[in-house]
């Protein structure tokens, strides 16, 4: 059986959730190209949201919708 690999987006909104969950600063995305940038820096955004309201680890994960 072939897996499906997540397309470009959703990967790195997730990387960029992570990113800000963790609490590391927005400069530390690896994205140079614009386009695909904003998806890391939209997940970033709302990771570190999640992380100003008191989520922390999997329960943070797990109540986020995109990333399931």
């Amino acid at each position: 059986m072939k897996r499906q690999k997540r397309d470009k987006a959703s990967t790195l909104f997730n990387r960029g959730f992570q990113a800000g969950l963790s609490g590391k600063s927005h400069d530390d995305c690896p994205v140079k190209v614009i386009d695909l940038r904003s998806h890391w820096m939209s997940g970033w955004r709302e990771g570190r949201e999640a992380q100003w309201n008191g989520m922390v680890g999997v329960s943070a994960i797990q109540a986020h919708p995109a990333l399931h």
